[in-house]
């Protein structure tokens, strides 16, 4: 089954309730994947890039401007990497260490943390490669947990239930981490960024 949702419902009261629906989610789902091309996965991003993105999340849609409490709802479901119950497998585009959120120095400081967390042990965190061949088709970022998938599309949300589009999924992201760099390699990419952006 799929279902979508647009954000203006879903971003009624703002952003704050939202948030709080991931925080539940995570507590809930101890292993969980994760593709996302073209930023940085809302679980390690710092709090000045979720406070740009929710701005303009709320400033996009026109929704309640709640941001400060959004963000704090975004900084409490990240205890999910530090409490020993949880594991995560993502992988970000290396577009993703390069799309402009906030300037230089949110950058600089959003690059270092993936530096710090990479190694966590409730994190399998691999990059892909901007000029990577993988065996799916080019595709938007999605997230997976226990017999779902989540998108979030520039209207609305989609959740996906369904057992065979499950597996595809499942299969859509096996293709890109075995593309994607790991350990060393990644923190490479990252380190690149880094410098990139210390430039700005």
């Amino acid at each position: 089954m799929t279902s979508s949702t647009p954000w203006q419902q879903r971003l009624s009261t703002g952003t704050e309730d939202i948030q709080d629906e991931v925080v539940r989610w995570y507590r809930e789902t101890p292993y969980g994947k994760a593709y996302v091309p073209h930023m940085i996965w809302g679980t390690l991003q710092t709090e000045a890039y979720a406070r740009v993105i929710l701005r303009r999340v709320v400033e996009f849609l026109g929704v309640p401007d709640d941001v400060p409490a959004g963000v704090a709802k975004r900084m409490e479901r990240q205890r999910v990497l530090y409490d020993g119950e949880h594991r995560y497998d993502v992988v970000i585009g290396e577009q993703g260490l390069y799309t402009n959120v906030g300037g230089g120095p949110v950058m600089r400081e959003q690059m270092e943390r993936l530096l710090r967390d990479i190694d966590l042990p409730s994190l399998g965190l691999g990059i892909l490669p901007a000029a990577a061949e993988y065996d799916v088709v080019p595709m938007p970022g999605f997230n997976m947990r226990e017999g779902r998938v989540d998108y979030e599309l520039v209207s609305c949300g989609v959740d996906i239930t369904d057992g065979e589009e499950l597996a595809l999924h499942h299969k859509a992201f096996d293709a890109v981490s075995a593309a994607a760099a790991y350990g060393d390699s990644a923190k490479d990419l990252i380190g690149k960024a880094l410098a990139f952006w210390s430039k700005e």
